[in-house]
């Protein structure tokens, strides 16, 4: 009975290290793909990507909610762009993106699909990125379209 609780103890004890060890490993920035997104320097970013999609950052989602997202030293943080209007700032942490300031994002009226800048200023420094809005989707069947039958001639 003792080795057993003895094996047992060994093996949690085991198991926590490498897992400490695993998460140390893996706990650090991520590797930067943009000299705008590195750890020490601010950024600003359009929406963050989820477990689900990984496909959110710097696009506007339609018919969802749309954050802007910035890293950025300093008093009275503002973002802007000509396509997108901003309310309700927050200050962070926030999950999923190194950031310490976030705001909603609505697209103005009429904003045609296309790339545009996304700009945050504050403390004299300004961090530009570049999102994408996409085209609308048809929200309803053309007139005109081919209809199926009603059944009548079924036999």
């Amino acid at each position: 009975m003792r080795k057993t609780v003895v094996f047992v103890a060994a093996a949690v004890i085991g198991a926590t290290t490498l897992t400490g060890s695993a998460m140390a490993q893996s706990t650090g920035p991520a590797p930067s793909t943009s000299p705008a997104r590195s750890a020490t320097a601010g950024m600003v970013q359009l929406n963050v990507n989820t477990a689900i999609n990984q496909t959110l950052v710097d696009k506007y989602v339609r018919d969802a909610p749309n954050v802007a997202l910035a890293k950025c030293e300093g008093p009275s943080p503002a973002f802007s762009s000509p396509a997108l209007t901003f309310t309700n700032y927050t200050p962070g942490p926030f999950m999923g993106a190194d950031a310490n300031i976030s705001a909603d994002a609505e697209l103005k009226p009429g904003t045609a699909a296309g790339t545009y800048p996304l700009t945050v200023t504050c403390g004299g420094q300004t961090y530009t990125t570049q999102f994408t809005v996409p085209a609308t989707q048809v929200a309803k069947v053309p007139s005109g379209a081919a209809k199926a039958g009603d059944g009548s001639m079924a036999g």
